[in-house]
């Protein structure tokens, strides 16, 4: 298994690590503060840094086909020989776009505060954000972008915390989306906590305070099927 450095600290920009296995899907290290693509948001991007200096582009981070395995996946027609098992390199992702991905996670579940509706589908990348909610009323998006503004400028805190399984399972409204399940197995379940706001299981990496955000509004809704509204979120600064 991978040790997953950005469960803990997700304002962690590298670390040090040893290559562990290289193979057709990618590299797989010993740890990472690479966040593999799932839960809606888009694997992370950076290099792989050689102790010579050389860098190696990682384009996208994949689950592996073990369950705890994370694998790295390098730029096409990258010379990968350099790494062999126990080779040690520095892993650094690309913190400005890992930066919005937080931003956009975060707003997301204020957005989930402010339609209390369950989710069937989400996608966060580091250039919009989009919630799929299961409901059938209408959606006002001058309103729904006030509420967020309102949810950030209040600067409420973000944390993440461990309840047992037990736990959820005494709480299932807890669980919001209707696609994504969280991971069982491990005996407890990470949460997102945002101070009076929403608290929900999350595997995502987030801000530390809905300040951080900044100005995010709903640049578009659309009905995708009699009981499906999409909901899609930009930066102010690039709507």
């Amino acid at each position: 298994m991978t040790e997953e450095l950005f469960r803990e600290d997700a304002r962690l920009a590298s670390c040090e690590a040893r290559v562990v296995a290289v193979d057709d899907r990618g590299i797989r290290l010993d740890r990472t503060v690479f966040y593999p693509h799932g839960g809606g948001q888009a694997g992370d991007a950076g290099v792989l840094r050689l102790a010579d200096g050389r860098e190696l582009a990682i384009v996208d981070t994949r689950k592996g086909a073990e369950p705890g395995q994370i694998v790295h996946v390098p730029a096409a027609g990258i010379d990968l020989g350099a790494l062999t098992p126990g080779v040690a390199v520095t892993a650094q992702i690309d913190w400005a776009r890992r930066h919005r991905h937080m931003r956009f996670h975060t707003a997301t579940h204020l957005l989930c505060a402010l339609i209390p509706h369950p989710v069937d589908g989400c996608s966060i990348t580091a250039d919009y954000a989009r919630l799929d909610f299961h409901m059938t009323e209408p959606l006002d998006r001058d309103e729904i972008s006030r509420g967020l503004a309102r949810l950030v400028a209040a600067s409420h805190p973000v944390r993440h915390r461990w309840i047992s399984e037990a736990e959820l399972d005494a709480n299932p409204g807890l669980v919001r989306s209707m696609s994504v399940q969280p991971p069982r197995g491990l005996g407890r379940v990470r949460v997102i906590e945002i101070d009076n706001v929403d608290l929900q299981p999350c595997g995502g990496t987030h801000v530390a305070n809905t300040a951080e955000i900044g100005a995010v509004v709903v640049t578009k809704i659309e009905k995708k099927s009699a009981k499906t509204r999409r909901v899609v979120l930009g930066f102010a600064e690039a709507a």
